[in-house]
């Protein structure tokens, strides 16, 4: 019987770059994978023909160009370019095998139109979002999450961070309700209302990480890879492997072997390989996990930038749920042909957000009007489950689903928890932490 530290099952983004830590950390490691290809429910589809198959839909027709151009996200997320996933990229140097492109622009939705989020004190001068008044109270509020440190308290301004609410904070500045909104969920991207009753430390940390972000390239805090993220749990893999990591792909796991509830060795085609640690995502494990909730996504294809968003070829765009009466933002992810991820002259938006009804697809339809007319629409609604203990006992650490955000800040807040959980120290990202938007030292 083959003897290692870890087995990873799955190569979801997630699996990946732990798997990617753990050999580069010395661990023995073993990736098996039940598909044929990497990413799990984070894959990215090539040629466009698989997509219209895994949805059973017809086509594609003719207009939609040459299959393989195309390399469609199942679950598209943007980086924030200052942010921790970021920094895991450049400190494993992952960032070898990835060119990064900036998005765009970022685009909030308020009273049927959209309006460009500022981000810079020029930006907010000229926007449309805020009256006179308001600019100069938000301009005080970014210039305070900039100069703010919790390690100084010189820099809370007589407000102490773990104590007063956001609301509270917010209050302070004198902001408007729809200064508020904006700024709590376009700017420091929580998803619901939550937040405003929280101590306004994590707020203020997230605005800074948001500017901190945008400084980097001006258009937009967000960057995404050319080719996909098809491209991020492939560049991890590559890193395990330069580790010594062992993959097997397109193979089923028969069975988990279990000693004294603790996980002994996995069962494969028939082979056993033993292991002292066990990472998966929830599909392995469908008694050890449950049900918090659903998300719905609707990938769009178009042949169009979406209007108001300037042509940009790729953006942003975020409905508070404030602007429809409901408990959960919509997102909207939108890159094209200038990300290598689809023909010449098509794009691909991709509506998200937590469904609250039955109907989850009348939910997003005020997302879906924005990008109309829709050549082609795929709609999948899934559950999203979390791991029913935290591995102490079992030590088998499970990954969360994928959440409604289209971006990865929660998600690396996963990464950090199951790092904690499985090695007993807290994930520290050193290293450089330059980095470019268009690293094109490929190797």
């Amino acid at each position: 019987m083959e003897e290692y530290d870890i087995i990873v099952l799955g190569t979801g983004l997630k699996e990946c770059i732990l798997s990617g830590l753990m050999s580069q950390g010395g661990k023995k490691v073993l990736h098996i994978d039940k598909n044929p290809y990497y990413g799990g429910a984070s894959a990215s589809i090539s040629p466009l023909e698989e997509l219209y198959k895994k949805y059973n839909v017809s086509g594609p027709s003719k207009s939609m160009g040459r299959g393989k151009e195309w390399n469609v996200d199942l679950i598209p997320k943007f980086f924030l370019a200052n942010g921790e996933l970021v920094k895991i990229l450049v400190h494993t140097e992952v960032t070898r095998y990835l060119d990064f492109k900036v998005i765009e622009g970022s685009y909030v939705y308020k009273a049927g139109k959209l309006h460009k989020v500022p981000g810079t004190e020029e930006e907010a001068h000229n926007s449309d979002l805020m009256g006179m008044f308001d600019k100069r109270r938000f301009r005080k509020l970014l210039l305070f999450a900039l100069n703010f440190d919790m390690r100084n308290p010189r820099t809370y301004q007589d407000m102490d961070p773990k104590k007063l609410t956001t609301r509270d904070l917010f209050t302070r500045f004198d902001l408007g309700l729809d200064v508020m909104d904006f700024t709590g969920h376009a700017i420091a991207l929580h998803s619901n209302e939550s937040y405003l009753d929280r101590p306004y430390g994590e707020t203020i940390g997230r605005i800074r990480l948001y500017c901190e972000s945008l400084s980097r390239h001006s258009a937009s805090p967000y960057l995404y890879p050319v080719y996909g993220l098809g491209e991020l749990p492939q560049g991890f893999a590559r890193l395990s492997a330069e580790y010594g990591g062992t993959f097997l792909l397109n193979r089923a796991v028969d069975e988990l072997v279990m000693d004294n509830g603790q996980v002994k060795a996995v069962k494969s085609e028939g082979k056993l390989y033993s292991c002292k640690q066990l990472i998966c995502d929830p599909s392995y494990v469908p008694n050890r996990v449950r049900k918090v909730g659903r998300v719905i996504r609707v990938i769009c294809l178009l042949n169009h930038p979406v209007k108001n968003t300037h042509e940009a070829s790729s953006c942003q765009i975020i409905i508070p749920q404030t602007q429809l009466h409901r408990k959960s933002d919509i997102y909207i992810s939108v890159v094209s042909y200038a990300h290598s991820v689809a023909s010449d002259g098509m794009y691909i938006a991709t509506v998200s957000t937590m469904a609250e009804t039955n109907n989850p697809e009348k939910e997003v339809q005020p997302g879906l009007d924005l990008l109309e007319p829709i050549k082609q629409k795929f709609v999948s609604v899934h559950h999203i489950l979390v791991p029913n203990e935290d591995g102490s006992k079992s030590q088998i650490f499970v990954s969360r689903s994928y959440d409604a955000l289209n971006h990865f800040e929660d998600e690396y807040e996963d990464i950090k928890d199951m790092y904690r959980r499985i090695t007993g120290v807290e994930l520290h990202v050193g290293g450089s932490q330059r980095h470019q938007s268009h690293n094109s030292d490929d190797d």
